[in-house]
């Protein structure tokens, strides 16, 4: 038994609940209305589970899985798996049946938690090749009421089984909690596989206890503040916010619908603290521009210097210089007459902070939301160190960095550029694999495979990642992450792909931002029947190549791009073109374009 238990997931948990109680821990809209949970229903449904699972034979020391949507019945498996002493690996609702049996397998679960209809079809692909699966359970039933297997049970039933073994035997939860040990395994997260297989991340209880609390070191959260949890839950930037904090916070975590209502939940949630990957934020900063182009005269024109006025406040700001009052007078007035309004509709009005990870975002577009009050702020991390290392602090913003390391973060940059990272969110490392591990962690510090900079102020700038940099046929080195984000800060370009290593010249693939496209193709009357149609239209090509001409301004002689090709396609998860946190898988967007790549040179 643990003589330091309190640092444990469960027993963060309980401290909570004995905390809050009666207020609200959680927020699910059903049928239109929003339901609130309190911290004691929470708590119910946790312990009903965990009893549940405990007697179906889940023990210290196993795994469960955990496939679906983010929901209440997310978390209450989550940590009722975790309360029996058996560690979480959950799977992205998006992943292809043959993704998911990887994941069910190599984490050797005896349980599988399903959403739905959908989710549970999988399973059935792969259920003659997962012997050590015992029992499925699933938490939505539409659709599978005549359908019967001895393996399978639902949400409902296991909550009955719980409460009934409760009943037996009161005191079974609170032994096995004590049990635990906080160098026990909390998490398994699988890493998004952007170069092979998914690797299961072994995070422990005190890896997982620690981030709970250093998430909030550099900008506080607070008890009354509102979140919206839509990104998947198996990733560790969604479990910071919806799980890991709200132990130590009790901030209330609001589920959206679905991805499709995300804008409309936004509006009625208003949340006081926003965490998105940057594509959100990306489709944010369009749809503010498209609206803009498309109102009147009049209200393009008070915009546009509001803007000018933001911007100039927001470049000084990120720079450290004072901020004339002259200036911040007119800022004021452009925020009373432009900027609340715009917040209002789009559900910003109450953020007080707001995060971008998972991947680099361009910084035109963290200096426009600074621009119209929303304090977005960067933050870098990976799952080998439990989500986060560095974020921004709110009014110490520096233009092109990622900000300052959390406390008890240390960070330095080794010989080859190579950031090295030590804390006690260092993960234990990669499950069944200790080739990998060996290679991710060397004398205690974790090697994170970015390449960067430390300032002399202690800010963190990202220049790439190590595997990523280009080298020309002239040896010059070049970092591709640099010149793809200041693409994709063209309205019109979704994301890019720059090509070079080993060539005489710089080309890129790009990937239009289809509704903005759309868009402009529908105000210059131009005819298209298809997706591929379009992106072959020669005043599309012609529209891409402006956007590319702007950016080599900005650009050394080297880093030009010389050649671009427009993607025939849109870019499918399903079909391993980019990951679950909708990040551009180079290697095979390489192998699966050649011909196209090979075309330009």
């Amino acid at each position: 038994m643990s003589e330091n238990n309190d640092y444990t997931v469960p027993s963060k948990f309980k401290a909570a609940v004995s905390r809050w109680g009666d207020r609200v821990a959680m927020r699910k809209k059903e049928y239109g209305l929003w339901k609130d949970i309190t911290w004691n229903q929470y708590d119910r449904n946790v312990s009903r589970v965990a009893y549940a699972l405990m007697s179906l034979g889940l023990k210290k020391g196993d795994c469960a899985s955990i496939i679906g949507d983010n929901c209440p019945e997310w978390v209450y498996a989550d940590i009722g798996i975790q309360c029996c002493g058996a560690a979480t690996a959950g799977v992205y609702s998006t992943n292809a049946w043959q993704q998911v049996e990887y994941v069910v397998a190599n984490s050797d679960s005896k349980i599988f938690f399903v959403e739905n209809e959908e989710q549970l079809d999988k399973w059935i692909h792969f259920r003659d090749r997962a012997p050590g699966l015992e029992k499925i359970i699933v938490w939505d039933t539409e659709g599978l009421h005549n359908f019967k297997d001895p393996m399978v049970m639902t949400f409902e039933q296991l909550l009955e089984l719980g409460a009934k073994k409760e009943q037996e035997n009161p005191g079974r939860l609170e032994e096995s909690i004590q049990k635990i040990d906080p160098e026990d395994l909390s998490v398994l997260i699988y890493t998004s596989g952007t170069t092979g297989p998914p690797k299961g991340a072994m995070l422990t209880h005190k890896n997982c206890v620690w981030m709970g609390k250093a998430i909030s070191s550099n900008n506080p959260m607070y008890d009354n503040d509102d979140i919206m949890s839509f990104l998947p839950l198996c990733h560790i930037f969604e479990q910071l916010f919806t799980i890991l904090a709200h132990f130590d916070v009790g901030h209330v975590v609001n589920f959206i619908e679905s991805m499709d209502t995300i804008t409309d939940n936004m509006m009625e949630i208003s949340p006081t603290v926003g965490h998105a990957v940057p594509r959100i934020w990306e489709k944010y900063y369009s749809v503010i521009l498209i609206r803009m182009a498309d109102a009147t005269w009049f209200k393009r024109l008070v915009f546009n210097y509001a803007l000018k006025i933001g911007k100039k406040r927001a470049g000084l700001m990120m720079e450290f210089k004072p901020v004339p009052a002259t200036l911040e007078l007119l800022y004021n007035l452009a925020h009373f007459a432009v900027f609340r309004k715009l917040k209002e509709r789009l559900g910003f009005d109450r953020m007080r902070v707001a995060y971008s990870g998972a991947a680099p975002i361009a910084p035109e577009i963290l200096h426009f939301f600074h621009s119209i009050g929303v304090n977005l702020v960067e933050g870098y991390g990976q799952t080998e160190g439990t989500g986060v290392t560095t974020t921004a602090k709110l009014g110490e913003v520096k233009f092109g960095t990622v900000g300052v390391p959390l406390e008890g973060v240390q960070i330095k940059i080794a010989d080859d550029g190579e950031i090295l990272v030590r804390s006690p969110g260092v993960f234990k490392g990669y499950f069944k694999n200790p080739k990998a591990t060996a290679e991710t962690i060397v004398d205690g510090w974790l090697l994170s495979g970015d390449v960067g900079t430390i300032d002399d102020d202690g800010y963190l700038s990202i220049t790439d990642r190590k595997k990523d940099i280009i080298v020309t046929a002239g040896g010059k080195n070049i970092t591709p992450q640099y010149i793809e984000n200041k693409l994709k800060s063209s309205l019109y370009i979704n994301d890019a792909v720059v090509i070079g290593d080993k060539r005489k010249f710089l080309s890129c693939l790009i990937i239009i931002d289809e509704d903005n496209v759309v868009k402009f193709a529908q105000d210059n009357k131009i005819q298209f029947s298809t997706y591929k149609d379009l992106t072959a239209h020669e005043q599309i090509k012609s529209l891409i190549d402006k956007e590319i001409k702007i950016v080599n301004e900005t650009l050394s002689q080297v880093e030009k791009i010389k050649k671009f090709t427009i993607l025939p396609k849109k870019l499918y998860e399903e079909d391993g073109e980019i990951t679950p946190t909708m990040k551009v898988k180079r290697n095979f967007i390489n192998k699966a374009f050649g011909d196209l790549i090979e075309a330009m040179y």
